[in-house]
């Protein structure tokens, strides 16, 4: 995807939000840390171009909740106010399911959302969990030897071969 592809895809995201939801302004923003907190961003922007609606926006770093990860990282102290809010987790691709799950339990530490709504630019698919996304920019179907690249810096994807 170029950039232009990207931006459209991220606009498009945001109308099926708007759609989606009837109270906008129950409307959080979750990021996974690193790549999904700038999506939230744009998608955050393109809620108040389109809705004029500004909704919160939080990063969030889920390393502590990985079930894959040897080298553990305590969650900083992070306040997240996700109490009776319609949460959209955002992340750049959804692979196994894995970081939606470990961003899932450490949402569940800042309180109880009225709804967890999964946004994703890229579906991959190779699921190891039941997970699916709400929203979904693009399904790009990879073998497990591709790598999928969502850079926010450049404003486009790519599959890398991995070796």
């Amino acid at each position: 995807m170029n950039t232009e592809q990207l931006s459209r895809t991220l606009k498009r995201m945001t109308h099926e939000i708007i759609e989606r939801n009837q109270n906008l302004s129950d409307i959080v923003f979750v990021g996974i840390m690193k790549k999904g907190f700038p999506i939230a961003q744009i998608l955050n922007e393109n809620l108040k171009r389109f809705a004029d609606v500004e909704a919160e926006i939080y990063p969030i770093d889920i390393h502590a909740y990985r079930d894959d990860l040897e080298n553990k990282i305590t969650p900083r102290d992070q306040k997240i106010n996700v109490q009776d809010k319609n949460v959209i987790l955002v992340d750049d691709v959804l692979y196994t399911g894995r970081s939606v799950r470990a961003a899932m339990d450490a949402l569940s530490d800042h309180g109880r959302p009225k709804q967890i709504q999964l946004a994703i630019v890229i579906d991959r698919g190779h699921r190891e969990l039941p997970i699916r996304a709400d929203y979904i920019g693009k399904n790009i179907p990879t073998s497990k030897n591709e790598k999928v690249v969502v850079d926010m810096n450049e404003s486009k994807v790519y599959i890398e071969d991995i070796k």
